[in-house]
């Protein structure tokens, strides 16, 4: 914008004016094929993204779910087992304490 305002503002003759004017107009449109060449690539990129996520995110979550699926499997026994380990130690603790209550009356 300010070459184009710098060759309108400077005193030349018509034939002197249409170069500078011609250049710049030739450097703009060289600018913008360069920035639609670059938008079109981006939007080729984001395009792909899109797809392999499309296809990646639903393999990636049944992968996920199944790794949690074998883990609550093998855990399961150890549940079990500290289920029973707890519910021993709540008699254990019930039964001491009515020992103690006893032996205080």
């Amino acid at each position: 914008a300010a070459s184009i305002t710098v060759i309108y503002s400077t005193p030349k003759s018509g034939r002197e004016l249409r170069s500078p004017v011609k250049s710049a107009s030739t450097d703009l449109k060289e600018k913008l094929n360069d920035v639609k060449e670059k938008v079109n690539k981006l939007n080729g990129s984001v395009a792909n993204l899109a797809k392999e996520a499309k296809e990646n995110i639903p393999d990636t979550f049944e992968g996920l779910k199944h790794s949690f699926e074998e883990w609550q499997e093998s855990t399961e026994p150890n549940k079990r087992r500290l289920e029973k380990e707890l519910i021993a130690i709540q008699s254990a603790l019930d039964s001491l304490e009515q020992s103690i209550v006893a032996q205080q009356s």
